[in-house]
């Protein structure tokens, strides 16, 4: 564990690494973010239900996982460090007045956190190469800026590398699940931490998404840990086949 990430279970080379981006809602005590403490437990400080899904998976599969350590409106790490969203001065509607940073501040919070995650996450995957790489979020029902419903139970996203996505669409649909080919969102247009990481080093992965109401408590989160389990060990299995 450390101020960027923690890490669960014990990577292993030829395994299945879970990456969650948004993880926790984390606010360290020096930092203060303005807002409503009660934003924290929403969908714009944290992946509602991804780390409770992730632990399930690597208690029972042995899987490991690699979790953001601090809210993303702390920091995101699921952008290119240049962007203005990295750290967001505004969310869904929520002004975040404790990030209107200078120069330097800016760069401080990403030495904190930003470089020691994606370092962290560069050192593990080359030193335990996955046979795939699961890029674990989840996403709200309809957002607050919109009034198009997202029915979809979980999405699937990637960027040019389609080997994983391809695999697990129809295997997920399998289950008796509604799922998303590049929805609620395209993978092609926010997939900062997989191009970095899985496609420039040609790491096998997909992007799940998967509706946050289903994943927001222990039964759901119970039911899609086993859903998941024999998803990536078939995905594993078939990638592995060539």
């Amino acid at each position: 564990m450390s101020e960027a990430c923690r890490i669960l279970g014990t990577p292993r080379a030829g395994g299945v690494l879970i990456v969650s981006d948004h993880a926790s809602n984390r606010v360290p005590a020096d930092i203060d973010l303005g807002i409503d403490p009660a934003l924290l437990g929403q969908h714009i400080a944290v992946d509602i239900g991804v780390a409770e899904v992730a632990e399930l998976l690597v208690r029972d599969t042995g899987c490991a996982a690699f979790l953001g350590h601090v809210s993303r409106l702390v920091c995101d790490f699921n952008r290119d460090e240049h962007q203005p969203a990295v750290i967001p001065i505004a969310s869904d509607g929520h002004a975040i007045p404790g990030n209107a940073l200078d120069h330097e501040a800016n760069e401080a919070r990403l030495m904190r956190f930003f470089r020691p995650y994606h370092d962290a996450l560069e050192a593990l995957l080359e030193d335990h190469p996955p046979a795939l790489i699961l890029s674990l979020h989840s996403f709200t029902p309809q957002l607050a800026s919109s009034d198009e419903p997202r029915p979809w139970h979980c999405g699937v996203l990637y960027n040019a590398d389609e080997r994983g996505a391809r695999l697990a669409i129809p295997l997920l649909a399998e289950t008796g699940v509604i799922v998303g080919d590049q929805q609620p969102y395209s993978g092609k247009l926010l997939n900062a931490t997989m191009n970095r990481h899985a496609e420039a080093n040609g790491h096998p992965y997909f992007g799940l998404e998967i509706r946050q109401d289903l994943i927001a408590g222990s039964e759901g989160q119970a039911r899609w840990a086993a859903l998941l389990a024999p998803v990536l060990a078939e995905v594993v299995r078939r990638l592995q086949q060539g």
